[in-house]
């Protein structure tokens, strides 16, 4: 990496466990250890404030984690003076929207941007992806065909309800989709992919498009007909 330190350092998941990748279907905290995971958050920022002392990471920050379990690490962080996480990177996209409550309110009120990861569902809002066609060759869903739990009966009408919007206003679905998530007030940024330099400047274009309030509401309606896709 040609460096000395990490700007930001980010706990990937939770020792408790998440309710993160499809797991909030059955998610059941009844088994965690209050004591057990307080011991274990304490030695964790312990180790971060040693990093940091030693001039390794800059910043420190949450990845796959509740609101509960972001409100804990800020708590003891401040009660220990220890690294306060800035940041907290979930996944978040129009057809996976588990932030948009309690994380949100979080966010806001304690100042901990979310960094989002799949916001665009693995492809799902790009287009390329139809329900009764094979997926191109080379692509994920060629290879991971469940694409981590995201195919469901739901899906595909809710992808057409997104696709109808982007078409009837002329706007490219990609760009729509990571316009859309970038405008939200507790965004810090989004993480895309990209496999070539098209799909890249399409991404970036995104930056770019301003999107009107009567587009917002075409997908805020489109949302309550669809809320969880996956």
């Amino acid at each position: 990496m040609r460096t000395d330190y990490v700007d930001l350092y980010q706990l990937h998941w939770p020792n408790r466990g998440s309710y993160m990748f499809r797991k909030n279907w059955h998610y059941d905290p009844t088994g965690q250890d209050r004591a057990a995971t307080f011991a274990h958050m304490q030695e964790v920022l312990a180790c971060l404030e040693t990093l940091r002392g030693e001039g390794k990471i800059r910043h420190v920050g949450l990845s796959n984690e509740s609101a509960w379990g972001t409100a804990q690490w800020l708590r003891l962080a401040e009660d220990g003076a220890l690294p306060r996480m800035a940041s907290i990177q979930n996944e978040y996209s129009l057809l996976c929207r588990l932030f948009d409550t309690d994380l949100a309110e979080l966010a806001h009120n304690e100042d901990v941007g979310l960094l989002a990861f799949s916001p665009l569902a693995c492809g799902l809002l790009t287009g390329k992806y139809q329900a009764d066609t094979p997926p191109p060759q080379g692509s994920r869903k060629s290879i991971t065909s469940d694409l981590g739990g995201r195919i469901t009966p739901r899906l595909w009408p809710a992808i057409d309800a997104y696709a109808r919007i982007a078409a009837e206003f002329g706007i490219d679905m990609t760009q729509m989709a990571l316009a859309w998530a970038m405008r939200r007030p507790f965004m810090g940024s989004v993480i895309f992919g990209a496999t070539t330099l098209d799909q890249l400047a399409i991404a970036i274009g995104s930056a770019e498009l301003e999107l009107s309030d009567d587009i917002m509401a075409r997908i805020d309606a489109a949302h309550k007909d669809h809320p969880m896709p996956y």
